[in-house]
């Protein structure tokens, strides 16, 4: 992209659809897309041309570090089987589908058939995080969907780099030498990942500076991938197993005020890098259509091959799948809903974007490398094509499904909890009054807080206020205070007990948990 007022007029123009798509209660990536397409139509709209810089190292690590800190441990260990199978088989096959129909129905070669197959055979764990935060899910459900998009990529990656070699050098394929670099990419990306996590890990326990752990957070994505890259690994690897790693131990790592500002500024992050690159896919088509030959102008219809391919590979591959693993639970009949959901949250964004602007312009002779605009091309339309048609009816096809969770349902989960939180404060404070070190007006303050709490939790109410009164007294707003820090400590213990003991989800822990911390940050002010 050239020109800073360019890129100010996108970043306000992709604030804008996407502050318009949450007020729609739309998904923001699907309208960022046909948004940026309409901009790049009109008369006098600059051409855009991304830089695979940009994508890969600027706006990827973030994003994709944010996505893996979402990822609840929980969860992740009851699904790594069928990720493990999704995130290997179903890329391969997806892979050799799409090059086998590309090469029978497009002016590609074989080999550059199969290089498009390559990019577009994993999910996008951009696109399926920010399609999926507005889906009532099942947590296994959608845990399986997030973690497949971000643990297929290091296949996807190795099946990009060989099949971009065949296509470059004309060279046959030595696969004993892909499933090496499989090992040191994905292994090697690991270890880095959790490395960096380890390192950052202990360097905030150490920290209690708001500013200092802010920056922190922020360089982590970049230090893990950066890393990985120098060192021939997967960075992509590196950063989702560094936010896994120190997603799972957030809560231990800061305090509340500053987990709530860390919150408050990677959410700001994540939202502009997410509205930009969503807008860049829809503005870069235009451009890459002008550049196409004209014997590729068959291009949509090819489009629409490849995007149909990919979706029933996916349900060919997902369907049998689920259903084992529903007859190993123990379920007799078999939910087709499950699998329907599944393939068609498999949405394509980002990644496959990147690794389409990576592959090298120019063949080991020097030439051009035929076939390369029409790659580009076929990869952001069906890129386009996912996150329009697949964005916009997801929601409707999870509806139409059942297996969404029910309003009522996580409003009871998150009372219970509320109740069990409650309970546990003033069993605490019963404790702290046999004692007799406690004022009573600070004891009678706290209970009525507790109580309005149990109230609130039996009524399903969604209401946090901890319902004390002043008591004019300084000493004793002091002692109210430090005490109740100590009973959110309490019932942040308990919160993590409940979770442990798979009594709530993840998403009501998160809730609570960040309720809890706004309640501790109010009391330090």
């Amino acid at each position: 992209m050239r020109g800073v007022g360019t890129v100010l007029a996108l970043v306000v123009l992709a604030t804008v659809v996407a502050a318009f798509a949450r007020r729609w209660r739309i998904p923001a990536p699907s309208l960022l897309v046909v948004a940026g397409l309409a901009v790049a139509l009109l008369p006098g709209t600059p051409q855009i041309e991304i830089s695979p810089e940009i994508i890969g190292l600027v706006v990827l690590p973030p994003l994709l570090y944010a996505s893996a800190e979402d990822m609840p441990w929980r969860e992740l260990r009851a699904v790594w089987k069928p990720v493990g199978v999704l995130a290997i088989g179903l890329v391969l096959a997806s892979a050799a589908a799409v090059g086998a129909v590309a090469a029978l129905v497009t002016p590609l070669s074989w080999q550059m058939a199969f290089v498009l197959g390559a990019i577009l055979a994993s999910t996008d764990p951009v696109a399926v995080t920010a399609l999926g935060r507005r889906l009532a899910l099942p947590p296994r459900v959608q845990v399986l969907v997030q973690a497949e998009s971000l643990f297929n990529d290091a296949t996807s990656l190795v099946l990009v780099r060989v099949a971009a070699g065949i296509a470059v050098a004309s060279a046959a394929a030595g696969w004993g030498a892909a499933g090496g670099e499989f090992l040191l990419l994905a292994g090697g990306g690991t270890v880095i990942g959790a490395a960096v996590a380890g390192v950052i890990a202990l360097i905030r326990r150490r920290t209690e500076e708001p500013v200092l752990e802010t920056v922190i957070a922020l360089v982590t994505p970049y230090a893990a991938y950066l890393l990985a890259e120098v060192a021939h690994t997967s960075g992509v690897t590196a950063c989702v197993v560094a936010g896994v790693v120190l997603g799972g131990r957030g809560d231990r790592l800061t305090n509340a005020r500053i987990r709530l500002q860390l919150h408050a500024v990677y959410g700001t992050v994540v939202f502009l890098l997410e509205s930009v690159v969503f807008s860049l896919i829809g503005l870069a088509l235009p451009a890459q259509v002008r550049a196409l030959a004209h014997g590729d102008r068959g291009w949509p219809l090819y489009a629409l091959a490849v995007a149909g391919t990919l979706v029933a590979v996916r349900l060919l591959w997902v369907a049998p799948l689920s259903a084992l693993v529903q007859r190993k639970g123990g379920i007799g009949r078999v939910n087709w809903r499950v699998p329907m959901v599944l393939t068609w949250a498999g949405t394509r964004g980002v990644m496959p974007l990147a690794a389409a602007l990576s592959i090298p312009e120019a063949a080991s002779d020097g030439s051009a490398l035929a076939g390369r605009p029409l790659v580009l091309v076929l990869t952001t339309s069906v890129v386009v094509v996912t996150l329009v048609v697949q964005g916009f009816t997801l929601a409707p096809v999870v509806r139409a499904s059942g297996i969404a969770l029910e309003p009522a349902h996580t409003a009871r989960e998150e009372a219970g909890a509320r109740a069990r939180l409650a309970h546990t404060g003033l069993a605490r404070l019963e404790e702290l009054a046999e004692l007799e070190v406690v004022p009573e007006v600070v004891l009678d303050r706290l209970r009525r807080g507790l109580s309005a709490r149990l109230d609130d939790a039996r009524d399903r109410l969604a209401a946090g206020d901890d319902g004390g009164d002043g008591t004019g007294r300084e000493s004793a707003d002091r002692v109210y205070r430090q005490l109740r820090r100590d009973l959110i400590t309490v019932e942040t213990g308990e919160l993590q007990r409940l979770y442990d003991a798979h009594a709530i989800s993840d998403t009501t822990r998160r809730r609570l948990q960040r309720a809890l911390d706004l309640e501790e940050a109010r009391l330090s002010d």
